[in-house]
């Protein structure tokens, strides 16, 4: 929960109640989605905000602010502890940001019997939106046959 993350998005995907996508894009602007200025994840993860009482936190797609065709940096994430930056690139114009929202505390054994707990890790996967294909107002995830689909998103280490 301290580590600083901005994403270059101004607006998420709406779910419902039933973390159901909407298609609704909502503005980030003074909400606790906002990260397009970098601040901490847990500055704002439980404020009294309906969207993040449905997931239990972050788990929702932001639509990238894309300003030209290709990859391009849409999100940085860095641990004043380690000192350690992650730069996000892509091509998607989407990537879901997930906050370990649904990790069972203790449940999960990961390297060393290092245990788990809720909110102990992260996620920023790229890609279409979620439910694009029941929203026409988002891009079609359909291929054809013979339509090839290619994307590329990197992360990087610096």
């Amino acid at each position: 929960m301290n580590q600083i993350l901005s994403i270059d998005a101004d607006k998420f995907v709406e779910v419902d109640n039933e973390l159901i996508p909407t298609g609704n894009l909502i503005n980030v602007e003074n909400t606790p989605m906002d990260f397009r200025n970098p601040k901490t994840i847990g500055k704002e993860i439980n404020s009294d905000f309906e969207q993040l009482h449905f997931t239990g936190g972050y788990d929702h797609s932001y639509v990238i602010n894309k300003t030209k065709e290709g990859i391009e940096k849409i999100a940085t994430l860095s641990d004043t502890t380690s000192q350690r930056t992650m730069e996000v690139y892509t091509d998607a114009i989407g990537v879901q940001f997930y906050a370990g929202n649904f990790i069972e505390n203790n449940k999960v054994v990961g390297k060393d019997n290092c245990l788990y707990e809720n909110r102990s890790g992260i996620c920023l996967e790229t890609g279409f939106l979620p439910n694009s294909i029941n929203q026409e107002n988002f891009t079609s995830p359909i291929l054809k046959e013979s339509e090839f689909y290619d994307t590329t998103t990197i992360y990087k280490f610096v």
